[in-house]
């Protein structure tokens, strides 16, 4: 999973086409861990982008979309923010709240 900073999300996330999905993490954080095969699993089976933003060392993109929790995945279809799932989900739950985006 490729990591991006508030620096490089401009042109890693907003303007790439397509889907990207993004997972807000820190190193502490158990269940960020948990997700990651999820997450890597579900944007390969369908072809999105997938990167992910270690909020103790960027803060400024956290903020900008309202992460209060970790973890949090949020789905960019074409640079805009289309779906927010806060705290680890199954491999089915991120499925069906990103079936219209990807």
């Amino acid at each position: 999973m490729r990591e991006v900073s508030d620096a490089s999300f401009e042109a890693e996330v907003l303007r790439v086409p397509g889907s990207t999905i993004v997972d807000f993490w820190a190193p502490w954080c158990k269940p960020c861990q948990a997700i990651e095969p999820i997450l890597e699993e579900l944007a390969a089976a369908h072809g999105a982008g997938l990167v992910r933003l270690n909020i103790d060392e960027h803060l400024g993109v956290p903020s900008r979309y309202g992460v209060l929790s970790l973890p949090t995945v949020i789905l960019f279809e074409e640079g805009e923010p289309r779906v927010t799932v806060a705290g680890a989900r199954s491999r089915a739950h991120y499925e069906r709240e990103f079936a219209p985006y990807i």
